[in-house]
């Protein structure tokens, strides 16, 4: 057992000066030592990264990415080049990885399931400058990606890794899903942008907007698919080809949580069953990337989110409306528990 946090971070302004701002956090961070590690490795590198290609991609679907990668890169001292390698999310590897979502009445809730030396504890409110894109909330991975989030019109969104199998060059799910919240307003446009985005590897993409609609998008690098549905776990059913071999377990929490769609759940019991482990949708498989990391809800009727690190923990409330409104929250940390020895960088560091 050990303690750990998730920072909350606030910010409004303009992309540029927001990565800059994130660069200074990350120089603060024990997480920049792996970075600065990496940047100086003579041996083959983990990943390889077309940066042409990648700013050509960021131009084209995200161009106010880059100015955040400008920002970042001159708060951190790395090149341009650098720094789109590093967080730009295009053409890196992703290891197996967990998780659940099920979305309700006016929510979606995720556990976001993987191991814990890739949690970063941070979790995001960010206010772009007019026309510049929609304000967000959520849980922050690889510094500007999102493991899941809202935006201001109510549209929310997770995703679960599938394969890594037959991958081609494209873009990381924490990136596709900033692309998403930042840039689309309901299901419809956050669809057409999944199809037109390249897709590094096989992921599932969550879907649900105010107006009520769930969809879950089947993503691989040569296929989309798309069906209405309000679960997701890890593996495909309109492209099973591209399944990977043990699908047990992800069919086990699919059918957990298919057994709630004759019941219309409350925000309280959602978070119940997703958090609680005796509910069995929680997960303690750390070792295998597939440890529960946070569970998060965000309840698109009130624009409020709430969010717990560790198991059967009473979540804590954030109103994203209020901070829309220009309140700042006054929450500075959320704190919990996990279930693991195992080390975690950004914390320990390495």
């Amino acid at each position: 057992m050990r303690k750990y946090y998730a920072d909350i971070i606030q910010f409004r302004g303009d992309h540029q000066a927001f990565g800059y701002e994130q660069g200074k956090w990350l120089l603060s961070s024990p997480l920049f030592k792996i970075y600065q590690q990496q940047n100086t490795q003579t041996k083959r590198p983990r990943f390889v990264v077309n940066t042409e290609e990648a700013t050509a991609w960021l131009t084209e679907l995200f161009p106010a990415l880059l100015e955040e990668l400008k920002g970042i890169s001159i708060a951190i001292g790395f090149t341009l080049e650098q720094t789109i390698a590093f967080f730009s999310g295009y053409q890196q590897e992703w290891k197996r990885s967990g998780c659940s979502i099920l979305t309700g009445d006016n929510f979606l809730i995720r556990n976001y399931d993987f191991h814990p030396k890739t949690y970063e504890g941070r979790f995001v409110m960010y206010q772009p400058l007019a026309s510049k894109g929609y304000a967000t909330i959520g849980a922050s991975q690889r510094i500007v990606g999102r493991a899941d989030g809202m935006n201001e019109e109510g549209l929310t969104v997770g995703y679960n890794f599938v394969n890594r199998r037959n991958g081609g060059n494209g873009f990381i799910p924490t990136i596709i899903t900033r692309m998403l919240l930042e840039q689309c307003a309901t299901n419809e446009e956050a669809i057409a942008l999944i199809k037109k985005v390249p897709h590094r590897h096989s992921f599932n993409y969550v879907l649900a907007d105010k107006f009520g609609n769930s969809h879950v998008v089947e993503a691989t690098a040569n296929a989309i698919r798309v069906k209405e549905s309000k679960i997701s776990t890890n593996h495909f059913d309109l492209l099973p080809e591209a399944n990977r071999y043990h699908l047990a377990d992800s069919k086990r929490r699919y059918a957990i949580l298919e057994k709630q769609l004759t019941s219309s759940l409350t925000i309280e019991q959602a978070f119940q069953l997703f958090n609680n482990v005796e509910e069995e949708i929680y997960s303690k498989k750390y070792l295998q990337s597939a440890g529960t990391l946070h569970t998060s809800l965000y309840d698109q009727k009130k624009l409020a989110v709430y969010l717990a690190l560790g198991n059967n923990r009473k979540p804590t409330p954030f109103s994203f409306q209020n901070w829309l409104d220009g309140e700042d929250t006054s929450i500075k940390k959320v704190l919990g528990v996990i279930d693991t020895d195992e080390k975690m960088p950004y914390i320990d560091g390495i």
